[in-house]
């Protein structure tokens, strides 16, 4: 495993950094689904619960990155016994990421499913990848919510346009500013 992680470290810290930055952009993408989900009152209460399962799932992957990052960075100065505890944290703690993605995926579709303007099977998606991420599993449900968050990112742009282009443009102050 150190000798792997010598002749192969560089790429490993490299991938490591770009799950970092797909797992911020997931946060940048969940405060978005949250604004969007606020507008539907029904949902608008989940909405927040969908912003705090993206965080924990976030948390978790970065925690989860992290301990393959710290194997990759400094292998010949760690014991064998240091480098096999690493690797089986880097491996094995995804309990953080499947809560994450548990509470991410059930909020989201519920909150579809009860009136968000976002197609219902989106919401019955969700909830499926959600549960999937809290099973052994768990890597499908992942990828699952990577096509989810792309479709839903589409329509919630599109909509977004769609909207704005309807919307009249706002007409000319008529009171001086002082």
């Amino acid at each position: 495993m150190i000798a792997f992680y010598e002749a192969h470290g560089s790429s490993a810290r490299a991938s490591d950094y770009l799950w970092m930055l797909a797992l911020v952009f997931f946060v940048f993408f969940a405060g978005s689904l949250r604004g969007y989900l606020r507008r539907t009152p029904a949902a608008a209460e989940l909405s927040s619960v969908v912003l705090a399962g993206a965080a924990v799932l976030t948390a978790g992957g970065c925690v989860y990155f992290g301990f393959d990052y710290a194997l990759a960075t400094v292998p010949s100065h760690l014991s064998p016994a240091a480098a096999q505890a690493l690797n089986v944290l880097a491996l094995k703690l995804f309990l953080p990421v499947s809560a994450g993605g548990l509470i991410f995926g059930l909020a989201s579709g519920l909150a579809i499913l009860r009136g968000a303007t976002l197609p219902k099977w989106l919401g019955w998606a969700a909830v499926a990848a959600g549960i999937a991420t809290a099973t052994p599993a768990g890597l499908l449900g992942l990828v699952a919510f990577i096509i989810w968050t792309a479709t839903v990112s589409i329509l919630i742009w599109k909509r977004g346009r769609a909207s704005s282009e309807a919307q009249p443009p706002l007409a000319p102050r008529t009171t001086p500013v002082a």
